[in-house]
């Protein structure tokens, strides 16, 4: 992703420090692992990162074996993450571990939103959130761990400062697979009794953001709303929301794709 790239190669500039990828000439150039050292301002960049892009995956050639073994315990991938979901604690890793190889083969980064998991079959997204908070986000599990007892997933640095517990050592988290249809979604905005009306903002928003719009009825009433989409979870909603509000169309609606049937908004809201 372009935003990370570029996040990267800014946050040294905003802690006034430089956080380099160990040497791999050792397994780990650290022995106690440690959160980099950044400024509150590289601090916020993280906060904000845009969840990824949910998209069809392929199996890892690596990390998928059916079962391992890990300091004298015996571990089982599952077969398939199809309607995974736990609660449990989560901890986090960073420094130590920056650079050094994930049990997919890649690199790993703390400053990307990835995940580690004892069963998952990797690679595989899944929205974690922080119960405490309602903070949530994507991840990309791609490694494999933690391997205590009381912990059900090892998130990157960046996953636990957008979940919010980074100076916290774990926090108590849901975790849920999901699948690219899964996470697509729509955004529905405005509410008209004019058909003309609706049509006129239908253009306007289409215009100025770019991205597809139609006039839907409300089933059961004589009520137009706007809906953009289908998006995906790497879409900028922030930009959208922003645009929404300078046209003075009201609050943001965002709905899953399937479950979607054009009636009135629930009182809950989607966070993404």
């Amino acid at each position: 992703m372009k935003q990370l790239s570029w996040l990267v190669a800014s946050l040294g500039v905003l802690a006034g420090c430089a956080t380099q990828a160990p040497s791999p000439s050792g397994r780990y150039d650290q022995d106690q692992d440690a959160a980099p050292t950044l400024s509150p301002a590289a601090i916020a960049q993280l906060a904000n990162l845009e969840n990824p892009q949910v998209v069809e995956l392929s199996p890892s050639a690596r990390g998928n074996p059916a079962s391992y073994t890990v300091r004298g315990m015996d571990y089982a991938v599952l077969p398939s993450s199809e309607g995974y979901l736990e609660e449990g604690n989560a901890s986090w890793y960073g420094e130590k571990f920056h650079g050094h190889s994930t049990s997919s083969g890649e690199p790993f980064d703390m400053f990307t939103l990835t995940a580690a998991h004892r069963s998952l079959p990797i690679p595989v997204f899944a929205r974690v959130t922080n119960l405490a908070n309602g903070k949530s986000t994507i991840v990309r599990i791609n490694d494999r761990g933690p391997f205590h007892s009381d912990r059900i997933i090892d998130l990157s640095f960046a996953a636990a400062v957008k979940l919010g517990f980074h100076e916290n050592g774990t926090a108590r988290v849901r975790v849920q697979t999901i699948s690219k249809d899964e996470n697509t979604f729509v955004v529905q905005v405005g509410e008209f009794t004019d058909l003309g009306e609706a049509r006129l903002a239908e253009g306007q928003l289409a215009a100025t953001s770019g991205a597809a719009v139609k006039v839907v009825k409300l089933l059961g009433s004589g009520l137009y709303r706007l809906q953009i989409g289908p998006l995906s979870s790497g879409a900028p909603i922030e930009r959208l929301k922003a645009l929404v509000a300078t046209l003075g169309l009201g609050q943001v609606d965002i709905r899953p794709l399937n479950k979607l049937n054009h009636q009135r908004p629930p009182l809950c809201r989607y966070s993404w």
